[in-house]
C-alpha cells in the first residue's frame, strides 16, 4: 500500500478511480469453479470480476469504511444491476469482515503488482 500512495504523491496528479459503486463477492459454492480468463476460482485469493477490466492487471479497491485492498481482474462481472465488481471472499474481508455489500471506489495500478505483493525471497 506504501509504494500506491508514494506514486500517487509522486505524480502529482490526483487519482482518478475508474468505477464508483457497489461491491460484492462471491465464492466457489456461489458461482463456477472457472473464470473467464480460464483460471480457477479460489476464495483465499485476492482477485476479482470487472465488467470491463483487462485481465492480470492490478487495482486497488477503496472502501467508504477506509479499508483498502489490492486484488488482480481474472473474471468478468458482476451481472447484478447497480454493482461495479466482484471480489473474492479474502479480498471482502480486507475491507469488512461481514460485509457483504460495500461501496467502493476503484483504481487501475497496472499489469506489475505493487512491491507489497512480491515475493521476496
Amino acid at each position: 500500500m506504501f509504494e500506491v500512495v508514494v506514486l500517487m504523491i509522486l505524480s502529482q496528479q490526483p487519482p482518478v478511480p475508474v468505477a464508483e459503486g457497489v461491491a460484492s463477492y462471491y465464492t466457489v459454492a456461489s458461482s463456477s469453479t472457472l473464470t473467464a480468463s480460464g483460471e480457477r476460482l479460489h476464495d483465499n485469493e485476492l482477485t476479482c470480476a470487472l465488467p470491463k477490466g483487462e485481465f492480470g492487471n492490478y487495482y486497488l479497491v477503496v472502501a467508504e469504511n477506509g479499508r483498502s485492498v489490492v486484488v488482480r481482474c481474472n473474471d468478468r462481472g458482476p451481472y447484478v444491476k447497480r454493482r461495479v465488481i466482484d471480489l473474492s471472499r479474502a479480498a471482502m474481508r480486507k475491507l469488512s469482515a461481514t460485509a457483504g455489500t460495500l461501496k467502493v471506489r476503484i483504481y487501475r495500478l497496472g499489469q506489475e503488482p505493487p512491491l507489497s505483493m512480491v515475493n521476496r525471497d
